[in-house]
């Protein structure tokens, strides 16, 4: 039976393609959710409340939850899990905050617009915990599959039909894991400096977003994996990357795909022609001790 205190929210990661990190700085930014992995939360009315593991993230998601939806979501007690390789830019923060908002939403009848949740979820993380963070993960993991999205004012986001996509492969390398904050910090202070490079690189990613949409909607696979590489080239310029992470990239080009960073270092994901070529870009990363799906 059913529990009626009871309610559940989950999450799926997500995996930036082409115009990554540019959704901060008001760019466009083309990305998937990935079904692959998921992060999920459990909440029911307790008048003790508490988090289960202890967590900072889902602690400062029911305090905002708390002070601005609902004061009754106090006597929370949640608990959460998570499947998402954590620290390698596939968004299994913010999917982690998503799933306890959702669930948190549902046992106090707050419906929460996609736009809205990925708001909420943005502020958890950005005003709540300092976080330095942009909105397309959120808006990703709000909406659920296939999203362009620009970040101008307003913002504009469109769901696109995720058949149009290539053959993806999704690797990970826990020992390139790292803190989005680290990357993301020294870039924002850059870019308010006015620094001209990191300005002219956001135009150029925004505009390799622009036209991987273009290119899934025409058909046109081979101009859609340029982007991919248009935008890892343009991070390179940008920042110091990490050498096994740089390995992975390099390694599914020379395969004959085209590949990007999937967030900000640990994992990439690579555009394939076709399945043979999708199961060498495997293989090939599996004998880097890779870990692999595909999305």
């Amino acid at each position: 039976m059913t529990n009626p205190c009871q309610a559940l929210g989950a999450a799926a990661a997500r995996a930036a393609l082409a115009g990554n990190p540019s959704d901060g700085y008001g760019g466009a930014v083309l990305a998937v959710s990935l079904d692959a992995w998921r992060a999920e939360a459990e909440v029911e009315a307790d008048s003790g409340g508490g988090v289960e593991p202890s967590n900072a993230l889902v602690q400062a998601t029911v305090d905002r939850f708390t002070r601005e939806l609902n004061p009754e979501a106090a006597d929370s007690a949640v608990r959460w899990t998570t499947t998402i390789p954590q620290r390698v830019g596939l968004g299994s923060s913010s999917a982690l905050v998503i799933a306890v908002t959702r669930a948190l939403a549902a046992r106090h009848g707050i419906d929460l617009a996609p736009s809205e949740l990925a708001e909420f979820a943005l502020a958890v993380e950005t005003e709540e915990l300092g976080i330095v963070a942009g909105l397309q993960d959120r808006v990703v993991q709000s909406y659920e599959g296939l999203m362009f999205m620009e970040f101008g004012r307003p913002p504009r986001y469109e769901r696109l039909d995720r058949g149009l996509l290539p053959p993806l492969v999704i690797a990970w390398r826990e020992a390139a894991a790292g803190h989005s904050g680290d990357v993301h910090g020294s870039l924002r202070d850059r870019h308010r400096r006015g620094e001209e490079a990191v300005h002219g690189a956001m135009v150029g990613l925004a505009a390799a977003a622009r036209t991987a949409r273009a290119a899934l909607l025409e058909g046109d696979l081979d101009r859609f994996g340029q982007t991919l590489n248009a935008t890892f080239d343009l991070r390179r310029k940008l920042v110091e990357l990490d050498p096994l992470c740089v390995e992975m990239i390099e390694a599914a080009r020379d395969c004959g795909a085209s590949a990007n960073y999937t967030g900000s270092g640990g994992a990439i994901v690579a555009a394939c022609r076709g399945e043979s070529q999708a199961v060498e870009v495997e293989q090939t990363l599996a004998q880097m001790g890779c870990g692999s799906v595909r999305a």
